[in-house]
């Protein structure tokens, strides 16, 4: 067995034992820092795969921005863990059921690539010559591939994915912008179009003086 075997297995166990703690943690805070130990091992599996940039991204992404978001939320907020945890045992045998379906579907889905990369390295290791387009991409960084791959063969998608987040983007912010009547709002507008006369207004007043004088002469009186 190889270090990269080893390493992979390693990585593999810690990653199903995090996941079964996030689901079985009592403690919100620990399921998600258990949630964190769970994307740091993905990334290290795929970087043990050679896809460098997803194993970034899922770093920065998730781990240094989302899952922080998650705690600060959790920690915030005065969660009910016991009140959540009642129908746990009562939706668990669906769950178990539609985790063993999308597992076979993965499987389903995965193992034509298994099967793929096995010819390959058969072929590999019996000297057949490899395809042109499977020699050239064997050279191109996995980054490069993977723009390729998104902008190229798949940019109409990526485009309609674009459009249906910035439309969702628009509509949330959209049902957030409420008018209350309690709230007091400024139109910047109205405050340019101002003349000093509709604000200003100037008022004669006698001077002090006088005023004094009158009032003293109210009190001899």
């Amino acid at each position: 067995m190889s270090i990269a075997t080893a390493l992979f297995y390693l990585f593999s166990a810690v990653l199903l034992f995090a996941a079964l703690r996030v689901i079985t943690a009592r403690n919100t805070v620990h399921a998600a820092l258990f949630l964190v130990l769970a994307f740091f091992q993905a990334a290290t599996i795929w970087m043990l795969l050679e896809a460098e940039f997803l194993s970034i991204v899922l770093v920065l992404v998730y781990v240094g921005a989302v899952m922080v978001l998650f705690l600060f939320v959790v920690m915030m907020l005065d969660v009910n863990v016991e009140q959540m945890r009642q129908g746990f045992w009562r939706y668990f045998p669906l769950a178990l059921l539609v985790g063993v379906f999308i597992v076979l579907e993965m499987a389903a889905v995965l193992m034509q690539g298994f099967q793929i990369g096995g010819q390959t390295a058969a072929a590999q290791i019996g000297g057949q010559a490899l395809s042109p387009a499977a020699h050239a991409a064997a050279h191109i960084p996995n980054t490069e591939l993977l723009g390729r791959v998104l902008y190229g063969g798949y940019l109409y998608p990526l485009e309609i994915a674009a459009v249906i987040l910035l439309v969702a983007i628009i509509a949330a912010i959209a049902l957030t912008l409420r008018r209350r009547k309690d709230t007091r709002r400024v139109s910047a507008a109205e405050q340019l179009r101002v003349r000093r006369s509709e604000r200003v207004r100037l008022v004669r007043m006698p001077a002090q003086a006088r005023v004094e004088a009158a009032a003293a002469a109210d009190k001899g009186e």
